[in-house]
């Protein structure tokens, strides 16, 4: 997608700790009646787009990333299985009155219109050193994964899917998905990482 294409307002799904980032994939099961009918709209329109925003204290953040329905499938009772792909970030400038029962917002696109480029590149990844620090982080948290497939992966799909599918706090994950770069997406994850292994909190380096 251009900038252009890019729509005004979007519908919006609230989800704790379900994170997207450009580029990435998301597979979701829908099947409150409320996002049935999200679904069911956003199939008829030409962008296709989903905002996936995190909830906190009563409100929604201000930052989410909007995601392409590329995927889905329905199943005998009635519910959905889908994937959205990543498309771009966006800033919620006001939430839309309407009929649905889903949210919708006006958002704005320009503040990371380097998202629809091409894939962010991290010259200063040190993957061994990276990989050391997950394999700790991982027996920490008891989780295990395909090592051989971690160390083919691309730098961001690597950085992007493990922010995505570590089991982070809320605002960790925000802090995660607000990070300009992969460079300091990057950091971000090695930190909570770190402080993980060490049993500390992590408050101080999401704040």
């Amino acid at each position: 997608m251009s900038p252009a294409d890019l729509p005004a307002s979007i519908p919006l799904f609230p989800l704790p700790g379900a994170l997207l980032l450009p580029r990435a994939r998301l597979p979701l099961h829908i099947f409150e009646p409320r996002y049935l009918a999200m679904l069911d709209d956003t199939l008829k329109t030409q962008t296709r787009l989903i905002g996936m925003v995190q909830p906190m204290a009563g409100r929604l953040h201000d930052i989410g990333c909007a995601g392409r329905l590329t995927q889905f499938s329905e199943t005998e009772d009635g519910r959905y299985m889908i994937t959205l792909s990543g498309v771009s970030r966006f800033r919620i400038q006001r939430e839309v009155g309407g009929f649905t029962p889903y949210l919708k917002a006006d958002i704005q696109w320009h503040e990371f219109e380097r998202d629809l480029g091409d894939e962010d590149e991290d010259p200063e990844f040190d993957r061994e050193t990276f990989l050391a620090l997950l394999s700790r982080y991982f027996t920490s948290v008891g989780l295990s994964t395909d090592w051989e497939s971690l160390k083919e992966a691309d730098d961001e799909l690597l950085i992007n899917s493990l922010s995505m599918l570590c089991p982070f706090e809320v605002e960790e994950k925000q802090a995660l998905l607000e990070a300009p770069r992969l460079c300091d997406r990057r950091e971000t994850i090695a930190a909570l990482m770190e402080f993980a292994c060490r049993g500390g909190s992590t408050d101080e380096v999401v704040q």
